[in-house]
């Protein structure tokens, strides 16, 4: 189920995702832009009072490939 964040004026689209999910990796915040179109267009820091839909985190739960050893 999907959760409603009202921004405060300054908040991120980063530091609303880490605040909620806890982590910023595996395409979380590219999700988060993507169910709120236009959102983008605001700049990097926000105006309070948007209403912003937040996928739930079974929706965010994206395969992550496992790093690469450059060395043994």
């Amino acid at each position: 189920m999907a959760l409603e964040y009202r921004t405060r004026a300054g908040d991120t689209v980063d530091l609303i995702v880490w605040r909620q999910y806890g982590r910023t990796d595996g395409g979380i915040v590219e999700r988060v832009l993507a169910a709120n179109p236009g959102l983008a267009e605001h700049g990097p820091r926000l105006p309070g009072g948007l209403r912003l839909i937040l996928p739930s985190v079974a929706a965010v739960q994206a395969s992550v490939e496992p790093g690469v050893k450059l060395w043994a």
